[in-house]
């Protein structure tokens, strides 16, 4: 675990590549890590809590060996024309909508919750906090789910960008009544029970957009004649199912089908940035501050603020991606620590992380709560974060070079 020099001109996604052996020492805590949480879990909330506890452990997994990676791909998208990871983010959105489907339609849920879709309001704070996100998790160096799991594989830019990310989250819930208000939405719209199509009509439609955004994406691709997307090294054989690196296929399906076990088992699909808004109120309830009386923290709300952490879904599961990481990136031999984090690098982690957080409490989730669940529940407001942090995304890109982060350029090797 040797103390490296953060790199401005790199992204933070992939993460170090694996080193020629396992990292016993860091296994070992995170492996004892791993079962400490799914004990507490089962211990303060029971069952369902614990299997939510290790559902994270396997997405934390998922996304470090295959580098799963969102911002990357935006920014690979817009700078260059590199398409291949937009195509495993549709492969991924395809195959939760086909398990999705048939399970919200069918009613079913592991512990008898009737299984819910994100299905969120249309209206300027989704429009404002896309774009928001879309800049910051240029700025931050990964989004909601790369931050997760860069932290856990010992990135220590990216604890900067947590914090902060949270920070920003506790402002989006001060600020939430102006951008919830009725005046600024126009409601929610379900492409499966806002047409009468149903989930089956509704998922024959939407797999016939994702293929023909998947067709434009191969198009666009080589029209731009893009450099090939960087792959980290990589085990070979069995080996390869603990020593990554996964084939990007290989991630979305498998962050598809956990997705799909996560709506069975709580009866709603992974979102991660809620958790962050009872993170951060919670600290300020230690210190004194009634963030009870927020309007943000009334009705449903209400219940979260005053159960364990320990008894939040959300928190379990990200939880579970930062230990889940940290599990896989010693196994890989690629847990380093940075000790030295450049200042203009520092200033960018904690403009992203405000800007995420507070752009993802005002337009109903990031990455994953608003984009993949939101999407793969046929939601239009998942489809409209999508394009709207892409926008932001091209902005970000704009911003990176002044606080001497990279750009992919048409001439790169790799990007």
């Amino acid at each position: 675990m040797s103390g490296t020099a953060v790199s401005t001109a790199a992204p933070a996604e992939p993460l170090e590549e694996p080193q020629s052996k396992p990292q016993w020492p860091v296994l070992a805590g995170g492996l004892a890590a791993a079962i400490a949480l799914v004990g507490a879990a089962g211990a303060v909330a029971g069952a369902q809590a614990a299997i939510l506890a290790a559902l994270g452990l396997a997405l934390g997994l998922a996304l470090f060996h295959s580098r799963f990676g969102f911002t990357s791909a935006w920014r690979q998208l817009v700078s260059v024309g590199q398409t291949h990871g937009i195509r495993a983010h549709l492969l991924m959105l395809g195959s939760a909508s086909i398990l999705f489907a048939p399970i919200l339609a069918g009613g079913f849920g592991f512990f008898g919750e009737q299984p819910e879709g994100n299905v969120e309001p249309l209206g300027l704070g989704l429009v404002v906090g896309a774009v928001l996100f879309g800049i910051g998790m240029q700025l931050g160096g990964a989004c909601a789910s790369g931050t997760l799991f860069n932290v856990g594989g010992g990135n220590t830019l990216l604890v900067v960008t947590l914090f902060f990310f949270i920070c920003g989250s506790v402002l989006g819930a001060l600020t939430s009544p102006f951008w919830t208000s009725d005046a600024l939405n126009v409601g929610s719209f379900s492409l499966a029970e806002d047409t009468g199509l149903g989930y089956g009509g509704a998922l024959v439609v939407q797999l016939l957009v994702l293929a023909a955004i998947g067709y434009a994406a191969v198009r666009w691709s080589r029209r731009h004649n893009a450099p090939p997307a960087g792959k980290p090294a990589t085990s070979r054989g069995l080996l390869r199912i603990v020593r990554g690196a996964w084939p990007l296929w290989v991630g979305a399906i498998v962050l598809a089908v956990l997705n799909a076990v996560v709506l069975l088992t709580r009866g709603s699909p992974w979102g991660i940035t809620s958790a962050f808004v009872l993170w951060g109120s919670k600290a300020l309830q230690a210190v004194g501050v009634d963030v009870a009386s927020w309007e943000y923290w009334q009705g449903e709300n209400a219940e979260q603020l005053a159960q364990p952490v320990l008894a939040d879904p959300t928190s379990l599961l990200n939880f579970g991606i930062i230990v889940g990481a940290l599990v896989a990136s010693a196994i890989s031999g690629a847990f380093v620590l940075h000790k030295r984090i450049p200042g203009k690098a520092l200033l960018a982690a904690v403009i992203g992380g405000l800007l995420m957080g507070y752009g993802a409490r005002l337009a109903y989730g990031c990455n994953i709560g608003a984009y993949f669940s939101g999407i793969a529940s046929f939601s239009a407001h998942g489809w409209l974060w999508g394009v709207l942090a892409l926008i932001g995304t091209w902005v970000g890109l704009k911003l990176r070079p002044l606080f001497g982060l990279g750009v992919p350029k048409p001439t790169d090797s790799v990007c």
